[in-house]
């Protein structure tokens, strides 16, 4: 997808999440880094966790942080890693703070929109 026809598909705050996504995963060395904004536009901001005791994907651990923060409800998610669908277990918690419908942006590594698929 070209540059031009992703910025006609994103407004600037969908490309604001996939931006922080892009950079969680640089800035940590993670597989894949992931950002969501909820009901007041606040955003939040993840890695994966790898832990021997825990292991969330990004989007789970940013889904975690907006429900621990006080979140009622998502706007969009975004996850920026290597996949070209997302994981079953990130659609569902976007599903369940966000409801059926909320968009889930998946990016390649350099911030490239590859799909948007709904909770």
């Amino acid at each position: 997808m070209s540059e031009q026809q992703q910025s006609q598909q994103l407004d600037s705050e969908d490309r604001k999440i996939i931006t922080l996504a892009r950079s969680a995963r640089a800035r940590n060395g993670v597989p894949e880094g992931a950002a969501v904004r909820d009901e007041t536009g606040r955003t939040y901001v993840a890695g994966t966790v790898a832990l021997a005791s825990l292991e969330l994907t990004a989007l789970q651990a940013a889904v975690a942080m907006a429900v621990a923060s006080g979140a009622k409800s998502l706007e969009a998610a975004a996850v920026v890693g290597e996949a070209s669908i997302p994981a079953e277990v990130d659609t569902a918690a976007v599903r369940d703070l966000g409801g059926p419908g909320t968009p889930l942006m998946l990016a390649g590594p350099e911030g490239e929109l590859l799909a948007v698929h709904h909770a």
